[in-house]
């Protein structure tokens, strides 16, 4: 088995995964949004807690954050290296502390009680899923650094690159002028 295949098999699932839970949040969350503002704030559909709203901003911007770490993740699925590991897992980590505080926001709204409309608790439960599945995608992209197979094609150097002592040649010669100077 290639290096790193294990690791990348199980990535790829978590990124369609995460794809359609963050896109299904965006559209509940910016429709929810969009019926509290226009003034129905007493809707069925959306009940009357007050910490509703936080819950649907903090939700819509989790999931466009969390879209964009999809998609870079799905960029380091197919370059596979040091390189764009270290922009899926830094966009990786900030989306799961957005979609963790959203979470936070969705436990408080559902301890202060009263009438939620299904579509906020359906969001709630993809917040919740989202984190649990954002929290794995990130365990994978960081497995690489304790067990191997996990691992990205890392590039390395050899010691005797092209006869020389070290990978890149430092030593300057004089430079030299062959033109003539112009009077």
């Amino acid at each position: 088995m290639a290096v790193g295949r294990d690791g990348r098999d199980f990535m790829g699932l978590l990124l369609a995964v995460n794809l359609v839970v963050y896109l299904i949040i965006v559209v509940l969350a910016g429709c929810s949004l969009d019926i509290y503002i226009d003034v129905e704030q007493n809707n069925p559909h959306l009940g009357v807690n007050p910490t509703t709203t936080f819950v649907l901003m903090f939700g819509l911007i989790a999931g466009v954050i969390g879209a964009c770490s999809v998609i870079t993740g799905i960029m380091h699925f197919y370059a596979w290296g040091s390189g764009s590991l270290a922009e899926a897992s830094s966009l990786g980590n900030i989306s799961w502390a957005l979609i963790a505080l959203a979470f936070g926001l969705g436990c408080k709204e559902i301890i202060l009680g009263g009438h939620r409309g299904k579509p906020l608790q359906v969001l709630e439960a993809l917040i919740v899923i989202a984190m649990v599945s954002q929290l794995l995608y990130i365990g994978v992209l960081h497995a690489g650094m304790f067990y191997s197979r996990y691992r990205p094609y890392y590039r390395s150097y050899s010691s005797n690159y092209r006869g020389r002592g070290g990978g890149t040649d430092t030593t300057h010669e004089p430079q030299t002028t062959d033109t003539q100077t112009i009077a």
